[in-house]
């Protein structure tokens, strides 16, 4: 167990770099599917590039250990699906989440005093609308490139871990 947990922690410019360059990507996977689908002729698209960009920047640091983690000792394959499925995952669920708090940013203007009972059901609504919206608009902004980008990441991960 604590040779797994050693082996899961990066080298500081793994996580650094690493985190810069999987922001970057999708950022550019985000913004090739905004060009595709209406020639981004949309007023968010700043605001768009930073969300998805800070979505892959902040989940890499906790995603990348996840991954080390399962994929130690394991066959190529294994350690594949383990950055695969961390990656996937942990950006999808960042970005969401940070779409949820800008959401949640915008409505509270118009939701109760924080802490009664009211703001409580309408923290939790609110959140889970974003949620779903983003499910629903925003997870078509990782195709196509965002697959390529995880397909090809995940293989570099796990070919250099050994």
């Amino acid at each position: 167990m604590r040779e797994r947990l050693k082996a899961a922690y990066p080298p500081h410019p793994d996580l650094i770099v690493g985190a810069l360059l999987w922001g970057v990507q999708m950022l550019v996977s985000a913004m090739l599917a905004l060009y595709m689908r209406n020639r981004m002729e949309t007023s968010h698209a700043a605001e768009l590039a930073i969300l998805f960009f800070a979505g892959g920047l902040l989940s890499w640091p906790f995603m990348l250990p996840l991954g080390r983690y399962f994929a130690h000792q394991r066959r190529i394959e294994t350690r594949f699906a383990a950055f695969f499925v961390a990656l996937s995952a942990g950006t999808i669920l960042m970005t969401a989440f940070l779409f949820a708090m800008d959401y949640r940013v915008f409505y509270s203007r118009w939701h109760a005093s924080p802490g009664s009972t009211i703001w409580l059901f309408q923290f939790i609504f609110t959140g889970a609308s974003s949620v779903y919206q983003f499910a629903v608009l925003g997870l078509r902004m990782y195709f196509p490139l965002g697959l390529i980008c995880l397909l090809a990441t995940s293989f570099a991960l796990a070919k250099r871990m050994r």
